[in-house]
């Protein structure tokens, strides 16, 4: 297959008028079949999603309602393409939380997708978004690192902010979360409970479950970093991803040490956290953010980027931040370039007073828009 007449970015960073050509699932040097004309339009490498739990929304719709996995995950994959996204890493939380945030629904996803990954068109990946405090699903993911493709790990701490949110009495808040849950506020609280005692047993199951990560071979992130010290101890466990740092310094802490720093397309979608944390927008362009995130919004990376470039941004430099900079902080040496030889992960994008996605392809699988 090849794609003709339109402009190709370059390692480079700049658009040249070429042909890409595609066989076999890789970008390659030269080759025949259909020819598709993407006059008009750039060509530009997949989008690498490193952090999106977008996916809960088709997997649970309504509190306490579960669809189909098959049918869920369907929808997902084409809003994936749709969304010029190639490669997806679910954020799949595993922690102590009843309901789509449990363990349970967890095993569910990782079998799920085991048997559902050959029928998917973009290359659907797992990021395991552990809560430290969960201490009885270690032996689950000791189990799925040694799966392929090998999950990242992600640790993660929400269970703190949830118990200095029951010792101020603000229930309102409880309520909340136990509704997302799909279980009243006494079940809820009484799982809180039970957290209490192992806590002093945490240093050591985290140093547990990052051995395991290194074993496997696992790109591992910290996930919600709040201080330089959390950054530091995480790097001397083996993180070398700060994903969605609360504060610029520990961004900077993170930049300082050659680290990708991770923070959400929606945040700066919005010019700002909707919590009140580092405006990602600002961090991009201030250098300390090198890698976008879907996080809860698919669409949230192309609209981001588009606003980058018209504000002045190479286009280069702003698609790195959602092709070639997350592929290499995940480890992922075979997409993010248009480069003969790897995975053809392609979006052609037609410019103008609005973006707009007219191809897709994904492990060298086409997909078309109007």
């Amino acid at each position: 297959m090849r794609f003709v007449g339109g402009e190709v970015l370059t390692l480079g960073g700049t658009l040249r008028a070429d042909e890409v050509h595609v066989s076999g699932g890789e970008i390659a040097t030269s080759g025949g079949g259909p020819v598709i004309d993407v006059s008009g339009c750039w060509v530009l490498p997949g989008m690498v999603d490193v952090h999106g739990d977008a996916f809960e929304t088709a997997l649970f719709p309504r509190p306490g309602v579960e669809m189909d996995f098959a049918l869920a995950m369907a929808a997902v994959d084409r809003q994936l393409l749709a969304c010029g996204i190639t490669t997806a890493y679910h954020g799949l939380s595993v922690g102590w939380e009843p309901g789509a945030r449990g363990i349970a629904a967890a095993r569910r996803f990782m079998s799920g997708l085991a048997d559902l990954r050959g029928d998917l068109s973009a290359d659907h990946r797992v990021q395991l978004r552990w809560d430290v405090f969960a201490h009885d699903v270690v032996d689950d993911l000791r189990v799925w690192l040694r799966q392929e493709p090998v999950p990242a790990l992600a640790f993660n701490d929400h269970t703190t902010e949830t118990l200095e949110t029951v010792a101020a009495g603000q229930t309102g808040q409880l309520e909340k979360w136990a509704r997302r849950a799909g279980v009243s506020l006494e079940a809820y609280l009484a799982d809180l409970e039970m957290l209490a005692a192992p806590q002093d047993a945490i240093p050591e199951m985290v140093q547990q479950v990052a051995a395991m990560a290194r074993a496997a071979g696992a790109v591992m992130l910290g996930h919600d970093e709040a201080t330089a010290e959390e950054r530091a101890a995480h790097r001397a466990l083996g993180v070398r991803v700060s994903e969605f740092p609360l504060s610029e310094a520990v961004a900077k802490a993170a930049v300082e040490m050659g680290e990708h720093v991770v923070l959400g397309a929606p945040n700066a979608a919005r010019r700002q956290s909707h919590k009140g944390n580092l405006s990602a927008w600002e961090a991009v362009k201030g250098g300390t953010c090198a890698v976008l995130a879907s996080d809860y919004y698919y669409p949230s990376l192309l609209y981001v980027v588009e606003q980058l470039v018209r504000d002045g941004m190479a286009l280069g430099d702003a698609w790195a931040l959602v092709s070639g900079n997350p592929a290499t902080a995940m480890g992922l040496h075979d997409r993010g370039a248009i480069v003969a030889g790897k995975r053809a992960d392609l979006v052609v994008i037609e410019p103008g007073k609005r973006w707009r996605i007219r191809h897709v392809m994904a492990g060298g699988v086409l997909s078309s828009f109007g």
